[in-house]
Formats: C-alpha cells, structure tokens, sequence
C-alpha cells in the first residue's frame, strides 16, 4: 500500500539555526509554500518545519525537537562527507560503522542537529 516517503515533519527549537544546519551543512534546499511555511528539499522529499510559530490544521500528538533519529543517504562517497563535516565544524558522533539499511548494508556516520536530532549519513557499504 505505502510505496514511498514524500515528507516528513521537524520540530525545531530555532527554524534559523536549524536552516543553517540542513542547507550549509547537508546541502538540502529552502523553499517556502503554503502561507509561509518552510520546508527543506533533498532529491524527491522534503522536511516540513515546524515550530512554535508555525500554524497547521494536522500535526503530531506531542511534537517535541530533538527526537528525530533518522538516515539519509549520501550522494558522494561518505569519506567526502567526513571531510565536509569536520570543515564545517560538526562533531561526528559515531562512525565510520556499518549498519543495516532498508535496501542494501550502509556505511554510516552519526551527527546531531541543533535540537540534538540524531542523523545518520550512509552510503552503501
């Protein structure tokens, strides 16, 4: 029934420094849509931002900042991304490590974000 992730929804502490983290560090794209909502766009998907200025008819139950764990996959061997990492000042966390992904086995780094989300960076291992 479900074939795919169109997007999903961040709840951030500070839409500005969670801007800076998502465009200048991984590389995704603002855009904005509806009445001034924002959203950040990667390849076909896109992260809804949401915080406590933004108004919604559906939202989650308890949004709450910092507790997103999720994977993305790299579209450069994730050496590069190690280096643009430490050049831009973000701790790696954990890694290089080898994980399971949903397609095939990964090769990972894990960083936060400014409301201490923890993102994975992956490419094939």
């Amino acid at each position: 029934m479900i074939n795919s992730l169109d997007h999903l929804v961040l709840t951030t502490r500070d839409a500005e420094k969670c801007v800076d983290f998502y465009t200048r560090v991984l590389g995704m794209k603002l855009e904005t849509f509806g009445e001034g909502r924002r959203a950040l766009r990667f390849g076909e998907q896109k992260i809804n931002l949401h915080d406590k200025s933004t108004v919604t008819d559906g939202y989650a139950a308890h949004p709450t900042p910092g507790s997103l764990d999720i994977c993305f996959l790299a579209d450069r061997p994730l050496d590069e991304v190690i280096t643009q990492l430490r050049a831009a000042g973000i701790p790696i966390e954990l890694g290089p490590v080898k994980r399971t992904g949903a397609r095939f086995a990964l090769r990972s780094v894990y960083v936060r974000d400014p409301d201490r989300n923890l993102i994975e960076i992956s490419e094939p291992a």
